[in-house]
């Protein structure tokens, strides 16, 4: 029987790495739509437009053939690939079973699933949400302070997320695999860290109105509130599978 060095673990004493609403049957995606139409009445569609390079917000008057030909693409081609996006985002993410998973499966959909997600989806909701506190904070004057958030909150969730790669989830594969050993202070230390994103994670929905725009929000400020009130889901799914499924079992085996 193996026992967990406690060398890992004085990793955790020093620092670390860095809903939307249903579209409406009205909203058809055709070629003749207008880009801002589009975005207006599915946000989340703003990331597929970004990866398109196609301009959303100030060329939000453009239709899609029109933005399409400029960018060189096939419309009936982008009009595919946004419905398959939009029929995504109602049907919502496809959730496992994650207590029939063993420890390695789970903290490796955590890793393949919710990290991968923050790691790409942080940085965009960062930018956007600078970009409408400089261009917008004149309206709202929650928005300085809405920026600093989502920023504080990504260094914090780049960090979080380190620390369990780096750290508690190989220490999680070996005791599946029968070291034993004391991690109750790295779970507790990640416990901790989830109850302080969701200090934030309330606190952005606080300076959001619940993540709802108002009339004069523009097509930016509208695609980060859906950002946001998807991230506040996603965090709360995350959580629960580390918080009530893989923590819990892993320490009652690691000293099993």
């Amino acid at each position: 029987m193996t026992w967990l060095k406690a060398g890992r673990l004085r990793m955790w004493q020093g620092g670390a790495m860095p809903t939307q609403s249903t579209p409406s049957a009205r909203s058809v995606i055709t070629p003749e739509s207008t880009v801002g139409e589009l975005v207006a009445a599915r946000p989340l569609l703003a990331r597929i437009f970004q990866k398109l390079e196609i301009d959303y917000c100030c060329g939000g008057k453009q239709t899609l053939a029109a933005a399409c030909a400029r960018r060189g693409l096939d419309p009936a081609t982008t009009v595919t690939l946004l419905e398959s996006a939009a029929a995504a985002q109602i049907a919502g993410p496809a959730e496992v079973d994650a207590a029939a998973m063993n420890l390695t499966e789970l903290a490796d959909h955590i890793e393949a699933t919710h990290h991968t997600y923050l790691k790409i989806e942080l940085p965009r909701l960062v930018e956007m949400a600078d970009r409408v506190a400089t261009k917008h904070s004149w309206r709202d004057a929650r928005l300085p302070e809405l920026a600093e958030a989502v920023s504080t909150l990504a260094s914090d969730m780049f960090s979080h997320m380190h620390k369990e790669e780096a750290v508690l989830f190989p220490l999680v594969r070996q005791i599946e695999t029968g070291a034993r050993g004391d991690i109750s202070a790295p779970i507790a230390q990640m416990e901790a860290e989830h109850e302080a994103a969701g200090g934030l994670t309330a606190r952005l929905r606080e300076l959001t109105d619940g993540f709802t725009p108002n009339a004069e929000a523009c097509n930016t400020h509208r695609a980060l509130l859906a950002g946001l009130a998807e991230f506040e889901s996603d965090l709360h799914r995350h959580v629960h599978k580390e918080n009530n499924v893989l923590f819990p079992r892993a320490l009652a085996l690691a000293i099993s």
